[in-house]
C-alpha cells in the first residue's frame, strides 16, 4: 500500500502541472473546442490512472527482474550468454516501451503510414538491444564509459551525415527509447551488475551510463531507413486517415479501447516469457516473490492499456491544437511558453524520479535530487525554446544545435568527475519520457503545421533529441561546479 500511495503522489505531481497549463491557455489565449477540451481532460485522467497502475507494476515486477538478471550475469563467466540474453531482453523491452510506440505512431501518421509503426519500433528495438548488450560487456570488461560514448556518438553523427532526411526522427527515437518501462529495468540491471564489484568507487560509477549507451542504438536503427526509402517520399504524405468520428467526444476512446489491449499484450508478452525463462532456469524464486512479480506484470499490462488510450484519444490532439493556436501569436509566445512547458514537463517525468532517487541513493546524498532537478529543468527549458526557434525562423537546422551541443558535451566529459559522465547521459535519456513524447512532440507538430514555411516532417521532429541533449550539458556543468567546490574544500571524489 505504501508503494501504491507513493506512485499516486508521483503521478499526480507528474500530470497536474500540464493540465493546469493547458486549462489556463484554453481560457486565455488558446481556446479550443469544447469537445477537444473535455477529451483532453478525460485523456489526462486516463493517463493518471494508467501511470499509477503502470509504475506500481514496474515496482513489483520490472525493477526486481532487472536486479535479478544483473546479479545472474555477474555470477556467470559466459560472455556469450550475457550478450545474447541482454540483446533479446533489450529488444523486447524497447519494443514494448510506451514512448517508442507513441513516437512511432505519430511518425507513421505524419507519413500517411508509408512507414509502419511496427517497422519503426522493430528498428529502434534492434539498435537499442545491440547497444544495451555492449553496455553490459563494458561493465564486465571494465571499458571506459567516456571512450564508449565518444565512439558511439561519433559513429552516429557520421551516419547521420549520409541520412539527413531521417536524422531528426532517429535522434528523437534515442530519447523515446528510454521511457517508463525501459529506464527502471536498465537502471536496475546496471545497478545489479555494478553492485557485485568489490571496488566501491568503480561500482558507483558503473551504476550509471548504461541508459545513455543504449539510447544511441536507436539512432543507428532508424538511420538505416534512409537506405530503403527515397528522400521526400515520406514528406509527401502528411494527412492521417480518419479512423473515427472526430465530432464525437467518446468515439476516440471507444476506438482505442478496442485496439490497445491486443497490441499491448503482443508487446509485453515476450518480456513476460523472458521472466518465466529466468525463473525456471536461473532465479528459482520462492512462491511469494514469484506471485508478487506475476501481479506486477498484470498491473504493468493494465496500466499500459489505460495509458495508451488516454494518450491517443485525448492528450496528443490537444498538444497539436495548442501549438497551432499559439503559432498565430508573435514568435515570443510559442517560444516562451514552449520553454515554460518544457520546464514543467521535466519536473513531472516518472522516469526522472526513478533516476534522481537512484542518484541520491548511490551517492549517499552527495548529489541531492532537488539540485539535479533544477539543472534538468533549466536544460529542458532551453531545449524546447530553442526547438521552437528553429521551427519559426527559417534557415536554422537541427545540425546547428546537436553537432556543437554533443561535441561540447563529449569534451566536457574529460573535465568533470567520472561519475557525472554516466549520470549526465542517463539523465538526458530519461528526460524524454511519456509526458515529453505525448505532449511536447505534439505541440511541436502543431506549431510546425501553423508556420507557413515549415515542413512538418523535417521540422517538428528533433524536439526530443534537444530534450535529450540539453540536460546532458546542464549536468556536465553541474559536475564541473561540484569539481571546483570539491577542490576548494579539499575533498577528492
Amino acid at each position: 500500500m505504501s508503494v501504491l500511495l507513493k506512485k499516486v503522489k508521483e503521478v499526480l505531481i507528474a500530470v497536474l502541472p500540464v493540465v493546469v497549463f493547458v486549462v489556463i491557455l484554453h481560457f486565455t489565449i488558446a481556446p479550443v473546442s469544447n469537445t477537444l477540451f473535455f477529451q483532453f481532460l478525460i485523456g489526462a485522467l486516463a493517463i493518471k490512472i494508467g501511470l499509477i497502475v503502470l509504475l506500481f507494476g514496474i515496482e513489483l515486477a520490472v525493477l526486481p527482474l532487472g536486479g535479478h538478471i544483473g546479479s545472474v550475469f555477474v555470477k556467470s563467466n559466459k560472455l556469450w550468454f550475457i550478450i545474447i540474453t541482454i540483446f533479446i531482453l533489450g529488444f523486447f523491452v524497447n519494443f514494448a516501451e510506451p514512448d517508442v510506440t507513441v513516437l512511432a505512431d505519430q511518425f507513421s501518421n505524419i507519413t500517411g503510414n508509408l512507414i509502419s509503426s511496427f517497422t519503426i519500433r522493430a528498428l529502434v528495438a534492434m539498435g537499442t538491444g545491440m547497444m544495451l548488450a555492449f553496455g553490459a560487456v563494458r561493465i564486465v570488461k571494465k571499458i571506459s564509459l567516456r571512450i564508449v560514448l565518444v565512439i558511439a556518438y561519433t559513429a552516429a553523427f557520421s551516419l547521420a551525415f549520409f541520412a539527413p532526411d531521417f536524422m531528426a526522427i532517429a535522434f528523437d527515437a534515442s530519447g523515446a527509447a528510454t521511457g517508463a518501462i525501459t529506464v527502471p529495468l536498465v537502471l536496475a540491471l546496471a545497478l545489479g551488475m555494478a553492485s557485485m564489484k568489490k571496488d566501491s568507487k568503480s561500482a558507483e560509477e558503473d551504476s550509471f551510463g548504461m541508459v545513455g549507451i543504449m539510447a544511441s542504438g536507436a539512432i543507428f536503427g532508424l538511420l538505416i531507413l534512409n537506405f530503403f526509402i527515397k528522400p521526400g517520399d515520406a514528406a509527401a504524405v502528411q494527412d492521417a486517415p480518419v479512423i473515427y468520428d472526430r465530432t464525437s467526444m467518446m468515439a476516440p476512446f471507444l476506438y482505442y479501447l478496442k485496439k490497445e489491449p491486443l497490441v499491448t499484450l503482443q508487446s509485453l508478452l515476450p518480456i513476460f516469457i523472458i521472466f518465466l525463462f529466468f525463473q525456471y532456469f536461473k532465479l528459482k524464486l520462492s512462491r511469494r516473490p514469484f506471485r508478487k512479480m506475476l501481479m506486477g506484470f498484470l498491473y504493468t499490462y493494465i496500466g499500459l492499456v489505460i495509458f495508451f488510450v488516454g494518450v491517443h484519444a485525448g492528450f496528443m490532439e490537444m498538444g497539436r491544437e495548442i501549438g497551432k493556436l499559439l503559432a498565430d501569436w508573435p514568435p515570443v509566445i510559442p517560444i516562451g511558453l514552449g520553454a515554460v512547458l518544457g520546464m514543467l514537463i521535466i519536473l513531472t517525468e516518472p522516469a526522472v524520479y526513478v533516476l534522481t532517487h537512484q542518484i541520491e541513493d548511490v551517492t549517499s546524498g552527495y548529489l541531492r535530487r532537488k539540485t539535479v532537478l533544477v539543472f534538468l529543468a533549466i536544460g529542458m527549458a532551453f531545449a524546447v525554446g530553442l526547438h521552437m526557434l528553429k521551427i519559426i525562423i527559417p534557415g536554422i537546422t537541427l545540425w546547428h544545435y546537436i553537432l556543437p551541443g554533443y561535441c561540447f558535451a563529449l569534451i566536457m566529459m574529460f573535465f568533470t568527475p567520472k561519475m557525472f559522465t554516466g549520470i549526465s547521459f542517463d539523465s538526458g535519456a530519461v528526460s524524454s519520457g511519456p509526458m515529453t513524447v505525448t505532449f511536447i512532440l505534439a505541440y511541436s507538430q502543431g506549431v510546425s503545421e501553423a508556420v507557413e514555411h515549415s515542413d512538418v516532417f523535417m521540422d517538428s521532429f528533433g524536439v526530443i533529441v534537444m530534450v535529450t541533449m540539453m540536460p546532458v550539458i546542464a549536468l556536465q556543468v553541474l559536475g564541473f561546479i561540484y569539481k571546483i567546490k570539491s577542490r576548494k574544500v579539499g575533498v577528492k571524489r
